[in-house]
């Protein structure tokens, strides 16, 4: 059986899932979500594998609380202000990710798709609360369906999709719409995107009306990548599908087959296992661009999470 009820003993049993870094569900008062340790960049890899999700977006952070919040993001007297009124609540925030914070105790940068910000909402479900505790770590989740498939609102929506993922059944989301998530990332906070938490509740806590960028706007790359040609880009050079290493260049390498090299070399996945090399590619690209100007990345394949690589690869190594 997959799906469990939401009693101590299950909410214990799931969390101890999570530890191990996998993947369960739970509910919400959004929608259901796929969570696993946001901290656990093999797991977090994972999501973007289950879901099918075609290109890294950032993944919505769940915490406990606003303290447990500040020690991950920068929040601003508005983003503040924001929940302090609406959390727990169906609202997200994207703000800063803290100075110091790529630790291994810390968000994954996959999990925020290599962007200095985070996007972190504090659950008002009682269910999804005591997993916040259990676990006793941030919790990374989008919806748990299958990409560009409904958005579940009960667990046997979540069995359609994946029968044997293991689910906690707290019945039907009231909400049953995605959070709001407003960025903060500038002085004055805008809406991203509409979602179960009314505007106007936003709009009376911070005393004028909210600007909406469309999804289209190059300003929400910010909070979603894949909308301008070049981010996520170290300040070394990348050299893509290379074949050789030149002199003075380091290796991201992937597979066995890795050709003579003189400088630093960090290999995504010896096994060609994707969803290692996804799970390793931001954190890698930081520890290379420390040590060297120009990056050599050798061949990744075009399939399953390796278009998702290739294209985050591409934009980085994009001109200026």
């Amino acid at each position: 059986m997959s799906v469990f009820p939401a009693n101590a003993e299950n909410i214990e049993r799931l969390a101890n899932v999570i530890g191990t870094g996998e993947a369960v569900a739970f509910p919400t008062e959004t929608v259901y979500g796929l969570g696993v340790d946001a901290r656990n960049d093999e797991a977090v890899a994972k999501v973007f594998e289950i879901k099918g999700r075609p290109q890294f977006n950032p993944l919505i952070i769940h915490v406990r609380n606003l303290a447990q919040a500040e020690t991950l993001g920068v929040f601003s007297p508005l983003a503040k202000s924001l929940a302090t009124a609406h959390w727990p609540g169906a609202l997200t925030l994207v703000v800063p990710r803290k100075p110091n914070s790529n630790s291994g105790s810390q968000v994954s940068l996959l999990a925020s798709a290599g962007l200095s910000s985070l996007a972190l909402r504090v659950p008002a479900h009682p269910i999804a609360q005591a997993l916040l505790i259990a676990t006793q770590c941030p919790i990374a989740a989008p919806s748990a369906n299958k990409s560009g498939h409904l958005s579940p609102t009960q667990a046997v929506h979540v069995t359609k999709d994946f029968p044997d993922l293991p689910t906690l059944d707290g019945g039907a989301c009231t909400k049953g719409l995605e959070s709001t998530i407003i960025g903060c990332l500038e002085d004055e906070p805008v809406l991203l995107r509409r979602g179960s938490l009314n505007t106007n509740e936003l709009e009376e806590t911070l005393g004028f009306q909210l600007t909406y960028l469309p999804e289209n706007d190059t300003q929400t790359a910010q909070l979603t990548p894949g909308r301008l040609a070049r981010h996520y880009a170290p300040q070394a050079g990348l050299r893509l599908n290379a074949q050789t290493v030149e002199p003075g260049e380091a290796l991201l390498a992937f597979g066995n087959d890795i050709p003579f090299h003189e400088s630093h070399c960090l290999n995504l996945s010896p096994a060609r296992n994707l969803t290692e090399a996804a799970a390793n590619l931001f954190s890698f690209l930081h520890e290379l661009d420390s040590r060297a100007d120009r990056i050599a990345v050798m061949p990744i394949p075009e399939e399953g999470l390796g278009a998702a690589i290739n294209d985050r690869l591409k934009r980085a190594a994009a001109s200026k």
